[in-house]
């Protein structure tokens, strides 16, 4: 596993955790970096964790609106962080190509989640990066 893959699947963990505590992504992030409790946390991780925070509304927005038949709160908490990371990276980060935001989500999404969420990740985000283009055009 590369090192942006590791950095994605601890991207993962924070959101995900945060997400059940009911606390700030950020928050949560930052109290972990450089503790000695855990391993260091990777330059992308805080990236990918500060990234999605700060566009959470319009992300949750666009997978709500593209996730046919599911409701955000009724997703499994992890897909909502595999979403998450995998929408940032697809229309936020320059330096990603559309199609490893999404395989990287799948293949996430293949390691932390049910049977199903593979497919479902790849149904929503593949809709997106239909107009990926017209969105980053206006975000």
């Amino acid at each position: 596993m590369g090192a942006r893959s590791k950095a994605r699947k601890r991207a993962v963990d924070f959101l995900y955790e945060a997400d059940l505590l009911g606390s700030d992504p950020v928050t949560l992030l930052a109290s972990r970096v450089g503790s000695p409790d855990v391993p260091p946390v990777n330059d992308y991780t805080v990236t990918l964790v500060e990234g999605v925070t700060a566009n959470r509304a319009r992300i949750d927005d666009l997978i709500s609106e593209h996730a046919e038949g599911w409701t955000l709160q009724r997703m499994p908490a992890v897909d909502r962080a595999v979403l998450r990371i995998g929408l940032y990276e697809l229309l936020w980060a320059a330096d990603v190509p559309d199609a490893v935001a999404i395989d990287e989500a799948v293949e996430l999404a293949k390691g932390l989640s049910t049977d199903d969420s593979p497919r479902f990740v790849n149904g929503v985000l593949g809709r997106i990066a239909v107009i990926a283009d017209q969105l980053r055009a206006v975000l």
